[in-house]
């Protein structure tokens, strides 16, 4: 169960990071990379929200690991439109302008908020780098903001 939310946030960063990352890309064979695999994340994300949920909801909920005492709670008590956690469309939100209609987007596709260094970030936060060295730290990092200076020109 604790790996299923690193599944989960995983494909949910790689489908902001792929779009943002898409946008920049000057080359059309990486874009064709990053348009391709960011579809791969999407349906990913699309399946954990469909099925990968439903492990922390009834009858699964409240499951404790007998060695370690970690429990998983329901997540779906109390359940409610914005928190159940088998959605499997994004909710309207606002989107560029608030001027504009609200709209379901994958978002966010800023370079700010789910550029590389954005993910690099936010998984380095999340604990999944636990037990990597520093030089692989160092080098993600410097990928990433590598990646995030790409400028394509429009």
């Amino acid at each position: 169960n604790t790996a299923g939310f690193h599944f989960a946030f995983i494909e949910q960063g790689g489908a902001s990071l792929y779009p943002t990352l898409a946008f920049k890309a000057t080359d059309p064979t990486v874009l064709r990379i990053l348009v391709s695999i960011g579809g791969v994340e999407i349906d990913h994300f699309g399946l954990w929200h469909d099925k990968g949920g439903n492990a922390v909801s009834q009858p699964l909920a409240g499951v404790v690991d007998p060695v370690t005492g970690l429990t998983f709670p329901d997540l779906n008590n109390p359940a409610t439109e914005l928190t159940q956690t088998n959605k499997i469309l994004p909710e309207p939100c606002n989107f560029i302008s608030k001027s504009l209609p609200r709209c379901s987007v994958i978002r966010p596709t800023s370079t700010q908020n789910g550029g590389a260094v954005a993910t690099v970030k936010a998984f380095t936060d999340d604990g999944l780098f636990i037990g990597q060295s520093a030089a692989f730290l160092q080098l993600s990092m410097q990928l990433a903001i590598t990646a995030d200076s790409v400028q394509r020109g429009f």
